[in-house]
């Protein structure tokens, strides 16, 4: 089963939408799974992942409706109040929401104190206790952060989005490499090949330029804890969803059959549980 783990829908409205700047205009439109399925079709995926967009319940609950009416959408990755007290009750009301997998909070935009806060911590406690994943969502600066938030959490299983988005300029840089390796030798975190594009400056990627981004991350955690994304719609703005999946096949064809099925779907499949 080829797996998409990470791509979002949305309602563009400028306000929901402030981090989409001018010069990522091309993603100021409606992202809905119709737009999605052709693509998905032609790319011979069998299932996806979509992950929260916004920092809003109600989205969490759009996305789930999306869920229920479109066989595709395997899991959900939604948001929800990791740091309101009330939240143990709140994912109590999500139980039978069984496309729920995740959740994710949007640490980038954070300070790395908040990766600290007792509150927070709480909240990922519950998602723990509740059998979801938390997706990790940082940037390279914040790795030593986010290791220590992994720490605090040995129970829970996360998976970091986006390699921890490296600027991309050349070579794979020594202290991402470094603390990317750091991250990886605790078992219960898995990494996604996705959003690598957007990374690279000037938005003009080449394979030859990704390919030691792939060789790190294979390395640093292995075929059976990476897993192939797209990042839809964000990816547009660098590349046709064909021409990334192009690349991420090139990346696996080397590799041993069972190498190549885990990267592009059953590393996804046994950390989300996803089902056929």
């Amino acid at each position: 089963m080829k797996i998409d783990a990470h791509h979002h829908f949305w309602r563009y409205t400028p306000e929901e939408f402030g981090w989409i700047s001018d010069d990522l205009g091309a993603l100021r439109r409606n992202f809905y799974p119709a737009d999605l399925a052709p693509v998905l079709a032609a790319a011979n995926v069998d299932g996806t992942v979509v992950v929260q967009a916004r920092q809003m319940l109600e989205e969490t609950m759009q996305l789930l409706e999306h869920s229920h009416r479109h066989a595709f959408i395997k899991g959900v990755v939604g948001w929800v109040p990791l740091t309101d007290p009330k939240i143990p009750n709140l994912l109590d009301e999500l139980r039978e929401e069984k496309k729920l997998k995740g959740v994710r909070h949007v640490l980038q935009d954070e300070p790395d104190a908040y990766l600290a806060e007792p509150a927070f911590n709480a909240g990922l406690r519950a998602v723990a206790a509740h059998g979801l994943s938390y997706d990790l969502l940082v940037k390279a600066p914040q790795l030593p952060a986010a290791i220590a938030l992994v720490d605090r959490h040995p129970n829970l299983a996360f998976v970091l989005d986006h390699l921890a988005k490296p600027v991309i300029t050349g070579r794979p840089p020594a202290e991402w490499r470094r603390d990317l390796a750091e991250l990886a030798r605790r078992p219960n975190v898995c990494c996604k090949f996705s959003g690598v594009v957007t990374e690279v400056l000037g938005l003009e990627w080449t394979p030859e330029l990704l390919w030691p981004y792939f060789d790190v991350v294979l390395t640093a955690f292995g075929a059976d804890r990476l897993m192939f994304g797209s990042d839809w719609p964000v990816c547009l703005v660098a590349t046709e969803y064909s021409r990334w999946d192009r690349f991420v096949e090139s990346c696996v064809t080397g590799l041993a059959p069972p190498e190549r099925k885990a990267i592009l779907g059953d590393t996804a499949a046994k950390f989300y549980r996803l089902t056929r």
